[in-house]
């Protein structure tokens, strides 16, 4: 079952186990970067921070990157479909 692990107001919703996954990537930075290590109660304070804060930038860059990629593929659609038309 997916939780929304965020007060965000795009509802980035991550499932249990990709938001376990992150928990647990966060730990291992913080053992190998820091040599510090990170409890799960922190560990997960940092997740949903990082989703509050840079979850929708991302996901906005993520959208603008998507919609612009597909305006050029519609742009090249209509060269590559474009029947002339005889006079």
């Amino acid at each position: 079952m997916s939780q929304d692990h965020s007060a965000s107001p795009i509802r980035i919703q991550l499932s249990d186990d990709r938001y376990a996954r992150l928990r647990r990537s966060l730990e291992q930075h913080f053992l190998d970067e820091f040599d510090e290590p990170l409890s799960d109660f922190r560990a997960r304070g940092l997740v949903d921070f990082f989703i509050r804060e840079l979850g929708p930038p991302i996901y906005n860059q993520g959208v603008r990157d998507a919609s612009r990629f597909m305006q050029e593929k519609l742009t090249d659609i209509e060269g590559e479909v474009y029947e002339r038309e005889t006079q």
